[in-house]
């Protein structure tokens, strides 16, 4: 392998690779409205030679290189998260900024950076010869993944019929190689009242004062989940309050809470609903513990229902993707950290429903996503773009 023919090659794709990503900095691309970054992906695929680029119906897109025997899959989610609170930014997030060494905007850690390169990664091994008969390389940039992870590869998986060998996830691991993450799930707690006239509340049962206790609970069961070795402890967190009451003179006679909860290795969603519904406060008042559904239409206006269960993953630090990923990285890099991802990925599907091999290797850093002022690095483009045109040969020979 000419690893350092690899690493040229990628430096010298730098000034396209930047210009690609501020274009795609640019469009604003939240869940479910990403069809012109879509348009954009596609137009550099076809400008690089891609051998077959195909858009799905949920509007995921699909670029082929090769046409060797092992499918081998690089996926980048590229929709992106709202701006928040734009006091907060010291940029333009869309119009973004570069310097010699950076580059700016929303996006560009969490996680386009991840498309530009593996888009450019696979054009390098077109360019080097290092496509062969042994593998085809498929790069993929979905949709609605910060809405609800791994939803595209379900129906990529399901309904286009796309089956990889195993996929490199190229969401910001800050330099490092990620084999795992914890899982999540949404649930909901809803517990009734009896509204009343507020001047007598005693007439009526307030449903804020009965969710007041199960919150109480609720924060205390987090101290008491489970913990891995390698992926840690698994977390809950309420994240929304919900109510209905008659009038704001009137007693509360529902509440609802949205409950985040990360599952670490060893925990289901069966067990975490049954740790919810045990607590003595939703037993006494009779809440209603459930899980979440997504069904909200992607940008093509495809429905395509699914529970809010995204199961954790690990792969062995010996697995034959990790060995390839490492080796490529060590040829170009020196010797990386092999860990874990504290955020959910498109793995959740991948690998923990469908068994398919992850193995976690992008530009930027995990910090980085979700946050105002966000960035990532030029040289963090170059060294992924290098180590994913080397890691099919190193898993192929």
């Amino acid at each position: 392998m000419n690893f350092e023919g690899i690493k040229l090659a990628a430096e010298a794709y730098e000034g396209r690779m930047t210009r690609f990503l501020r274009d795609l900095v640019a469009i604003p691309g939240e869940s479910c409205e990403e069809k012109e970054v879509i348009k954009r992906i596609v137009e550099e695929m076809e400008s690089l030679d891609f051998d077959k680029v195909e858009v799905d119906p949920m509007g995921n897109v699909l670029g082929y290189m090769g046409n060797g025997e092992k499918l081998i899959a690089y996926d980048a989610h590229i929709d992106t998260v709202g701006l928040g609170e734009l006091s907060n930014w010291s940029f333009d997030p869309y119009e973004g900024y570069e310097t010699d060494t950076e580059i700016g905007g929303r996006g560009t850690s969490d996680q386009l950076g991840g498309i530009v390169s593996a888009v450019y990664g696979a054009r390098i091994m077109k360019d080097l010869d290092l496509l062969n008969d042994k593998y085809t390389v498929l790069v993929t940039g979905t949709v609605q993944e910060e809405d609800c992870d791994g939803l595209c590869w379900q129906y990529i998986i399901n309904e286009d019929r796309v089956k990889p060998e195993f996929v490199v996830i190229t969401e910001p691991t800050d330099g490092n190689i990620y084999r795992g993450q914890r899982g999540r799930m949404e649930i909901r707690v809803e517990v009734k009242g009896i509204s009343c006239h507020g001047s007598a509340p005693e007439r009526g049962e307030n449903a804020i004062y009965k969710m007041s206790d199960i919150l109480q609970e609720v924060r205390e069961l987090n101290n008491h989940l489970h913990d891995d070795p390698f992926l840690g402890k698994g977390t809950l967190a309420v994240s929304e309050v919900f109510f209905n009451s008659p009038s704001r003179c009137a007693v509360a006679d529902m509440c609802a809470i949205s409950i985040d909860r990360r599952l670490t290795d060893g925990e289901t969603y069966q067990k975490a609903l049954e740790e919810i519904r045990d607590l003595p406060s939703v037993k006494k008042y009779n809440a209603e513990v459930t899980m979440y559904k997504y069904d909200r239409p992607s940008y093509t206006g495809l429905v395509y229902p699914t529970d809010c269960y995204f199961p954790t993953w690990v792969i062995p630090e010996d697995h034959a993707a990790t060995d390839a990923m490492v080796e490529a990285y060590e040829g170009m890099y020196g010797k990386p950290l092999v860990d874990k991802w504290t955020f959910s990925t498109n793995g959740v599907s991948i690998m923990g429903r469908y068994g398919i091999p992850c193995i976690g290797f992008g530009p930027g850093a995990e910090a980085q996503a979700h946050a105002p002022n966000e960035k990532t690095w030029k040289a963090d483009l170059v060294k992924c773009a290098a180590v994913y045109a080397a890691v099919p040969s190193m898993y192929c020979k």
